[in-house]
């Protein structure tokens, strides 16, 4: 029995997520990995945040991403869909309203009120966002350790 999650399910595990980790490069090609709130639109991952974070320079200046989920505790539970592709800035304006709502209605009940944030974390924050659209290629690794149940 194969462990692999069909492109489907895959997917579906991606959209459920709440958090992912998002992977871009360096300059001198070190891979930089951080987990970071996403939502999916037509099977396409998109990322918020402050137009200065450094992961918006990185894929500008190269766009090969990879992002991956996982779930689970124990070893038969464990189970991830890891996917590459690249990423550009998004710049339409309909697309980056439709994103703000999606991850507005995501994660408004996690998000900490401006208000309760210390004044420099505020400054951080209060910027000009950018929003990074991943496209994924055909290559999705993913698996699913809980169809491997042992038999006695």
């Amino acid at each position: 029995m194969s462990v692999r999650l069909s492109s489907d399910e895959a997917w579906a595990m991606v959209e459920a997520s709440h958090t992912g980790i998002f992977t871009s490069l360096r300059r001198d090609g070190m891979p930089i990995a951080s987990p970071i709130w996403f939502v999916v639109l037509n099977r396409r991952i998109y990322v918020s945040g402050p137009v200065t974070a450094k992961r918006v320079a990185r894929v500008r200046r190269d766009p090969r991403v990879s992002f991956l989920v996982e779930a689970g505790k124990s070893w038969a539970e464990l189970r991830a869909v890891h996917l590459t592709g690249r990423a550009r800035v998004a710049t339409e304006p309909d697309l980056l309203v439709r994103v703000a709502a999606a991850l507005d209605v995501k994660y408004a009940r996690f998000r900490t009120q401006r208000s309760a944030m210390p004044a420099a974390t505020r400054a951080h924050y209060d910027v000009k966002l950018a929003t990074i659209e991943v496209t994924p290629d055909e290559h999705i690794l993913s698996w699913d350790n809980a169809r491997l149940r042992l038999r006695p």
